[in-house]
């Protein structure tokens, strides 16, 4: 047993633990990071062999308006690079697929054209009215958050198509199914990632570039600049302890970390794992009990050459078939001249994760690999020279990918508590941002408001300067998304059969009043 005597023990070193701790330690308050994997990252996980050079298992792609982590990366000189969409996208749909170059697939009728814009417009619209630091002050909080994704497409949603291209936005975005999560929460949570354009497109939004070198490396810097006496590897948290005076932290090897705060950074499910003394107040017990995590499987296939390219396909596609194992496909080729292999990187996601875990890796390769042959029309497809994936579900520190899911009714009952310190105690970790929950961007907005928390109650700080705004990154910039007079005033299907019925009575009324004049 050993004792250590700190300011502030943080439990778990991903990128919110880490950017806690480094904010932490440059004013000059002493941390230590607690971590239970054998590796800093989180969900950050970037593997290294001689097949593929590197790939980013967890969290890796980076766009306009995520300035905190891009500011992290230049400050360790961690550049990025463009995913590739020069060529065509590709829907895939019901054994046929389509080329398409916007960030929605084209629908295959002007009443699914119609369907499919106006309920985007709506969620955003609804989205609007969300305060991003307190969803469950919205005025229509309650209404939103009894009732689940799933209720609100089958009342809102009128074509078959757009059924599909609906839940799959679901799917793709938050790692669950449609009749799982609390509407308030979904239209909260692409609210504060820049609303449906943002969050679903690569140039200009949430998938447009990837670190070079991958995405993990960047808690690694954090990590090595802290020191190594600073975090701890392979040191599961058990037991936290506090009274007036402080708290005391104690992993399973029996080791005790004294410290004045303790900063949680670690997944709300996994925070059942630990015993408190006091108890945890009641809300906040039953908060932890309530939220799972989101479900995926990150796949990689490898090829001799980026054959899809040669096919004019950028290897970006959306996938609707029920048998189809991967949901949403992009290309994972390196940049410059280099001898990686290329790769088509693609998502099993939600219900399809949880059915298809029970298959052998081999047997999701081939899957994979006959999808692929299908949706860009190659028989190359056929033929990998590697393969890698990830079961985020099997992981034991994360519970699963890529955040939690939060089922109806816990906003507006248990969202006050998700950020609420207890006594020495505060919270990190994604899902308790205000800016892209669920993302890097959002792990490092959360450490850093908690440890500026901490800064405040030593006096260090004004309250004022708890949430602090962070500049524009000057080399990854956002433009505004334009849209055109159709998709903002469009009619609903409804609304157009009513401008058709009504229309239909004026003409046949003119028509009768012409014929009863000619009469005369």
């Amino acid at each position: 047993m050993t004792a250590s005597e700190v300011d502030v023990v943080v439990i778990g070193a991903g990128l919110s633990g880490l950017s806690a701790a480094k904010l932490l330690d440059e004013t000059g308050l002493s941390v230590v990071v607690l971590e239970a994997r054998d590796r800093v990252g989180g969900r950050t996980f970037t593997e290294h062999n001689d097949t593929v050079n590197y790939v980013d298992f967890g969290g890796a792609y980076v766009g306009p308006t995520q300035n905190r982590i891009l500011r992290l990366a230049d400050e360790f000189g961690v550049e990025t690079y463009l995913t590739n969409e020069v060529e065509d996208l590709v829907y895939y749909k019901h054994g046929k697929s389509y080329r398409f170059q916007d960030a929605f697939p084209p629908m295959g009728s002007f009443l699914a054209t119609l369907d499919m814009n106006n309920i985007f417009r709506k969620m955003d619209t609804m989205g609007e009215e969300i305060p991003a630091d307190a969803p469950w002050m919205a005025p229509h909080a309650e209404e939103w958050d009894s009732m689940t994704v799933q209720e609100f497409f089958d009342k809102n949603v009128w074509t078959k198509e757009v059924h599909y291209q609906a839940a799959d936005y679901v799917r793709l975005n938050v790692t669950c199914e449609p009749y799982e999560c609390s509407l308030l929460w979904f239209l909260w949570y692409t609210s504060i990632c820049g609303f449906s354009a943002r969050i679903q497109s690569t140039e200009n939004g949430a998938q447009e570039r990837k670190f070079v070198g991958g995405s993990q490396q960047i808690s690694k810097c954090m990590a090595k600049k802290l020191g190594k006496d600073k975090v701890l590897l392979s040191h599961p948290v058990c037991k936290i302890s506090q009274n007036s005076n402080g708290a005391k932290v104690t992993d399973i090897h029996g080791n005790h970390y004294q410290g004045r705060y303790v900063i949680v950074a670690t997944p709300l499910p996994l925070q059942n794992k630990i015993t408190y003394e006091p108890s945890l107040p009641a809300l906040r017990n039953q908060l932890i009990q309530r939220v799972p995590m989101g479900s995926v499987i990150k796949t990689f296939v490898y090829y001799k050459t980026p054959f899809w390219r040669e096919k004019g396909y950028c290897g970006s596609s959306a996938i609707v078939d029920d048998e189809g194992i991967i949901g949403f496909s992009m290309d994972d080729v390196k940049p410059g001249d280099n001898h990686d292999l290329p790769a088509l990187m693609g998502f099993i996601l939600a219900d399809k994760a949880r059915t298809l875990c029970s298959l052998t890796k081999e047997e999701r390769k081939q899957r994979i690999s006959k999808l692929y042959s299908k949706v860009f029309q190659s028989q190359d497809a056929l033929h990998p020279v590697h393969y890698e994936e990830k079961n985020w579900m099997e992981e034991q520190w994360s519970g699963g990918c890529y955040t939690v899911m939060m089922p109806p009714g816990l906003l507006t009952k248990f969202g006050r508590e998700l950020r609420k310190p207890i006594d020495r105690i505060h919270f990190a970790g994604t899902e308790t941002a205000t800016q892209w929950s669920g993302y890097m961007e959002g792990a490092v907005q959360a450490g850093e408001r908690a440890a500026r928390e901490i800064l405040f109650a030593e006096h260090s700080i004004s309250e004022s300067e708890i949430w602090k705004d962070e500049p524009e990154n000057q080399r990854v910039k956002a433009r505004p998304f334009h849209t055109t007079f159709w998709e903002r005033n469009a009619p609903s299907v409804p609304a157009f059969f009513r401008i058709i019925g009504v229309t239909s009575v004026l003409t046949a009324a003119a028509a009768g009043a012409f014929f009863h004049l000619n009469k005369k």
